[in-house]
């Protein structure tokens, strides 16, 4: 069976300190205002005098890119730079075939992805790539307190992942329109769950693939959308898309 890397989270002992998100943004050295990893956190109601009776605490969650079975980023991608490793499951970006078209960015519905200000390529959450190489585990694993993350191989009936999953119910976030079927798993319940958008695929290839199945099966669009995206950076090289996620702010 192929491996297939995960994030097991039980969310409820999420104390909201942040260190995950620290310990990605110094590890992957991350840019000043953008993040590869989040803290969502749910909202109390306060709607009556009785509000006391039925009080329930905020709830944090822990995310990042989901690494989806069903990648709806993958598809948009005109070079093939953003792929799904057959070898460890991960969602991936080759740094050498991207263009920084930033058309995958809105077709992630977690809004895991951003264009880097410097290296002008997208980015995003890998796994810590390179600590795994050494055999170590991701930093927001290793950083957190309260052991709210675990990772491993959830093919593997051996691992601590697949372990968790096997003994307790677990909850996916995904949005109504798209079932990327994302490998970050939650235990028994987690909030807020209506986070993630719609994915929008790219104009160009929705526009193609409309006028004419022929060149889009036969030719490929992916011929036609790289020449779309070299010819923008070119004239518009610091274009932004318009539907760039919004990303958590900085904490001082």
């Amino acid at each position: 069976m192929k491996t297939q890397l995960a994030m097991v989270i039980d969310s409820s002992t999420c104390i909201d300190c942040k260190a995950c998100m620290l310990a990605c943004k110094v590890e992957n050295q991350v840019p000043e205002g953008y993040w590869r990893n989040w803290v969502k956190s749910s909202q109390p109601r306060f709607a009556d005098d009785a509000w006391m009776d039925s009080f329930q605490p905020t709830h944090f969650q822990p995310g990042g890119c989901m690494h989806c079975d069903n990648p709806t980023c993958v598809q948009a991608c005109p070079t093939g730079a953003t792929w799904k490793d057959d070898v460890d499951g991960a969602v991936k970006v080759n740094p050498k075939l991207c263009i920084g078209c930033g058309s995958c960015i809105p077709a992630c519905p977690y809004g895991a992805r951003y264009r880097h200000p410097t290296k002008h390529v997208v980015d995003k959450c890998d796994f810590c790539q390179h600590r795994r190489d050494r055999g170590e585990l991701p930093a927001c694993v290793t950083t957190c307190p309260t052991k709210a993350r675990v990772f491993g191989d959830i093919n593997n009936p051996d691992s601590d992942a697949a372990r968790l999953l096997k003994k307790n119910r677990s909850i996916q976030v995904i949005h109504p329109s798209a079932d990327t079927r994302p490998n970050m798993y939650y235990l028994s319940a987690t909030a807020p769950l209506n986070w993630p958008v719609a994915p929008r695929q790219p104009d160009a290839m929705q526009f193609w693939k409309l006028i004419n199945p022929v060149i889009w099966s036969v030719v490929g669009l992916n011929a036609l959308g790289v020449l779309a995206m070299l010819v923008k950076q070119i004239l518009m090289p610091h274009d932004t898309p318009k539907h760039e996620p919004e990303l958590p702010a900085e904490k001082g």
